[in-house]
């Protein structure tokens, strides 16, 4: 009599592939996700407690309830003046101010600064505004123009400074 051997030969259960268990990427993309976050909220801590003026005492401070205010604008898209070529400029600007007040009175006398900015921003090159000075540069004019803009006796008159939101040169 033959003997019949129930298990199969080695050579046979080693020729079957084990299946291959595949990774999931989800963790990975979780923790790209919660990286870039945790960037983003760095810099925006960053920008919100950085004074361009050394000698400020911090833009927190500046309101009287420890609180900042700030007053979006909204997008400007500007023609920049001729230098080889048409270039656009398409900026975010957000000012800080003293308090609700300022906020008020800005927002009242929204269209004359509107007007002051689309003359200020159109009148730039490309080249201008390309460094990092430049864009600096940009700020501190964006900060005269909206107190510029603004009635009142203080030379400041509650404008502590202008942030750039947004910025693209095409």
């Amino acid at each position: 009599m033959a003997k019949i051997n129930a298990a199969p030969a080695p050579s046979q259960a080693a020729a079957e592939p084990t299946p291959i268990k595949k990774k999931s990427k989800l963790p990975i993309i979780v923790g790209m996700v919660f990286l870039l976050l945790a960037a983003g909220g760095g810099a925006a801590w960053h920008l919100l407690h950085s004074s361009s003026d050394p000698g400020d005492k911090g833009a927190a401070e500046a309101n009287s309830g420890g609180k900042p205010t700030f007053v979006n604008l909204d997008t400007f898209t500007v023609n920049l003046a001729e230098e080889s070529g048409d270039h656009y400029l398409q900026v975010g600007i957000v000012y800080q101010v003293a308090d609700d007040k300022v906020s008020d009175s800005m927002k009242l006398h929204m269209p004359i600064l509107r007007n002051r900015l689309l003359l200020l921003l159109s009148a730039k090159q490309p080249s201008e505004l390309a460094s990092a000075e430049g864009k600096k540069k940009l700020v501190d004019e964006l900060v005269v123009a909206a107190r510029e803009s603004m009635p009142g006796s203080t030379p400041d008159k509650g404008v502590i400074t202008a942030l750039l939101a947004s910025f693209v040169i095409q």
